[in-house]
């Protein structure tokens, strides 16, 4: 195999991906990233800075609270690898959606299938009918082996299911996975996720020295909730840089990259030479970079080129507003709970961050799908937060602490959707989790995708056209 000299542009999650895929099969990498702060759009705001709070403290901030789940293989390998140990970053929970109230649906911590089952049967505020009718669909997405008409949305799927359970269980769970409404999200990507969260995860062997988990648990749920108790950049992006440099490869930060050019056999970033190119940013700019040097390709390379760009100019995003609030001393009985949202009340989700390791009283509400302004979000969200947390508010008001308002956050995961090929040209590759068909913008996504365009690199020869 040809050692390549091969150039990373990006270093988020799916980029740093690549470059440890890249670096483990023995290319030369060099990784590129405009902003000094590692991580994409799951990072830390700003390496170093810490915002104050109404109770005259500091902490940091991320970029949007983010969730995990059990069946992100490939991204909590990658985590050990790279040195840091899920369980001692991670707090892992059943699947829950509790609403503020006391009721929902919570998985208890058993094995696969018997949780899901003792869940649905335990759903409180659930009618008999209601439970009844998400057993049978869920035996009806296992019968098709979650497979089903590409053109159907979530709501087409799941006609049958009770609006109870639509509204408390379908509907979070689907704008969480998919940052997409019901009635608009991918049928068939909500099954993937869902058939992937269903199956048991085996438990990574032992660290030297350790013992058995607490809870004696010997294989792990695909469908439990993991939520970082430590700085998103702590998670994965910092330890990855300090990996990919103690194997050899550099990381420039505050670079932002020129477009890639294609000049006399090989591809150059800027002035520097390379076999190969992996475009690791977030898809806008990707069309950026590769409209502004397609004019000026070679005839065969600007082919290449428009053939990749038409179908990713066409991609449409969502955004997600995380709404940091703290009220004084107040703890909630879960780390997260689902709240009833409405355009008027239209967070989804409220994490408390001092259960996850931040300040006791801090709240991260979640908006997926947000529409209105950073300003109407904020307001909408504090009004919600005092009527749906009253009873352990104690009267204690809210006040907001940042609002961070990601627009194009996630891919809108649409029934039918063209996603554009990983890659662009001979020696040009993208990596991103808008790549990822299988999946919805997910971590999970990015990190799949940035490894499998490490693996391409060896496939990435054979240069056709002339200068």
């Amino acid at each position: 195999m040809k050692r390549k000299k091969v150039c990373v542009v990006g270093a988020g999650w799916a980029g740093l991906a690549a470059a440890i895929g890249a670096t483990q099969g023995g290319h030369q990498v060099t990784v590129l990233e405009a902003s000094r702060t590692l991580g994409g759009r799951a990072r830390t705001l700003a390496a170093g800075v810490t915002h104050p709070l109404p109770d005259g403290s500091a902490t940091s901030l991320d970029n949007g609270q983010h969730i995990l789940i059990g069946a992100y293989r490939e991204t909590l390998k990658l985590m050990r690898l790279v040195g840091v140990e899920p369980e001692d970053t991670l707090l892992r929970l059943p699947l829950t959606l509790l609403q503020p109230d006391g009721s929902g649906l919570r998985l208890p911590d058993w094995p696969q299938p018997w949780n899901l089952l003792a869940g649905v049967l335990g759903a409180r505020g659930w009618s008999w009918g209601d439970k009844q009718s998400l057993i049978t669909a869920i035996r009806r997405w296992q019968r098709s082996h979650f497979q089903c008409n590409a053109a159907a949305s979530v709501a087409d799927i799941c006609v049958g299911i009770r609006p109870l359970v639509m509204d408390t269980f379908i509907s979070p769970l689907c704008v969480s996975a998919l940052n997409t409404p019901v009635q608009d999200a991918s049928g068939q990507v909500f099954l993937t996720v869902l058939g992937d969260t269903l199956k048991a995860v085996k438990a990574p062997p032992l660290r030297p020295g350790g013992t058995q988990n607490a809870d004696g648990i010997k294989h792990r749920s695909g469908s439990d909730i993991l939520l970082p108790k430590v700085d998103l950049s702590a998670h994965f992006p910092d330890a990855a840089a300090r990996w990919l440099e103690r194997h050899g490869a550099q990381m420039r930060l505050g670079i932002r990259a020129p477009s890639p050019r294609w000049q006399a056999g090989h591809w150059y970033v800027g002035d520097e030479q390379f076999d190969a190119i992996v475009w690791a940013t977030a898809p806008a700019h990707a069309v950026q970079a590769l409209s502004e040097y397609a004019p000026q390709a070679p005839k065969n390379l600007g082919m290449y080129l428009e053939r990749w760009l038409r179908p990713a100019q066409k991609l449409q995003f969502a955004s997600i507003a995380t709404v940091y609030a703290q009220a004084e001393g107040l703890v909630l009985p879960h780390a997260m709970l689902a709240l009833p949202s409405s355009p008027q009340a239209p967070a989804q989700f409220v994490f408390d961050r001092g259960q996850l390791g931040g300040p006791q009283g801090l709240m991260a509400f979640v908006v997926s799908a947000a529409t209105d302004t950073l300003e109407t979000t904020q307001a909408l969200v504090l009004a919600q937060a005092q009527r749906e947390l009253k009873p352990w508010l104690q009267g204690r008001p809210f006040v907001a602490v940042q609002t961070v308002v990601e627009k194009r956050a996630t891919l809108a995961c649409t029934p039918r959707q063209t996603r554009p090929p990983q890659r662009i040209a001979p020696g040009l590759l993208a990596c991103g989790d808008y790549l990822y068909a299988p999946y919805p913008s997910t971590l999970e996504g990015a990190v799949r995708s940035g490894l499998m365009a490490a693996m391409a690199l060896d496939e990435a020869d054979g240069f056709s056209w002339k200068d």
